[in-house]
């Protein structure tokens, strides 16, 4: 009778202690106080909503060398730098496309073949601020006569569009926000931030709200350690002993790779 009780007591306070260390993974992988806190660009857009996540990495190079990496992304693209199985058809680029290095106010980073994020500021070498809001969603779908995402072609991406058609209330408007700040020493701190405005819930979002937000961050942590891996490999290190390699995060990365799922072969570029 004690061994069953033992084991159940000991199998509850391991998956307590999961719990408790994922939030705290969640709740502060990424996060200066000080970065909370300030103000930046694009922060006007949605004027009337919240700031959902300000998140930061420091990457070993200039913000001219981060730069190229963030204007070309979207799908089609060169992808997002995060989980490909979720978000791209094939692999996201692990060189700088020339073809995909001019961007401007009013142009769509598509998320998925018939839309996307509008970019609604650009600010060479320092900003780039992208928005997405329910009406938009309306209108690139009238305008492209979009068709439900393929699931054979696409299966993790068709997945994920479901998930958030039912988990995002009706009515919302985010911006997201990639600013580079130099540092000093060659070195650029990455800093994201989401926010966001979001009308009456439905049953779908009121239930999956939470698990959406916990998915965004692990997209966005993959797409900073995806930006961050891809300059540092073009770029003269400067690395100092006070930064070490943070190999806990890349064994953490890997099994959250080995969750999502084998990676596809490279895709043809447009």
């Amino acid at each position: 009778m004690m061994k069953p009780i033992v084991f159940g007591a000991t199998i509850g306070a391991v998956g307590t202690a999961a719990v408790i260390g994922l939030r705290q993974w969640w709740s502060t992988w990424g996060v200066v106080p000080e970065e909370a806190a300030a103000s930046f660009p694009g922060d006007d857009i949605v004027s009337d909503g919240e700031t959902l996540l300000t998140r930061g990495i420091t990457i070993d190079g200039p913000p001219e060398r981060v730069w190229p990496w963030l204007v070309q992304m979207g799908y089609g693209r060169a992808g997002w730098y995060s989980y490909d199985q979720l978000d791209m058809i094939g692999r996201s680029s692990d060189a700088i496309l020339h073809e995909f290095q001019s961007i401007a106010v009013g142009d769509v980073l598509p998320t998925h073949p018939a839309g996307g994020f509008e970019v609604k500021l650009v600010d060479p070498g320092h900003a780039l601020v992208l928005y997405l809001d329910s009406a938009l969603v309306e209108q690139q779908a009238a305008a492209t006569g979009a068709q439900p995402i393929s699931a054979s072609e696409t299966p993790g991406l068709a997945a994920s569009g479901r998930f958030l058609q039912t988990a995002s209330p009706p009515d919302f408007a985010v911006s997201w926000a990639f600013v580079l700040e130099p540092t000093g020493g060659g070195q650029t701190r990455l800093i994201e931030r989401m926010r966001g405005r979001f009308g009456p819930d439905t049953i779908g979002s009121k239930a999956f709200m939470p698990l959406m937000d916990f998915g965004v961050f692990v997209m966005m942590r993959k797409q900073m350690l995806g930006i961050r891996d891809r300059v540092e490999r073009t770029t003269p290190t400067t690395r100092s002993d006070s930064r070490p390699v943070p190999s806990l995060e890349r064994k953490r990365d890997g099994i959250l790779s080995a969750i999502a799922g084998p990676r596809a072969p490279l895709a043809a570029r447009p």
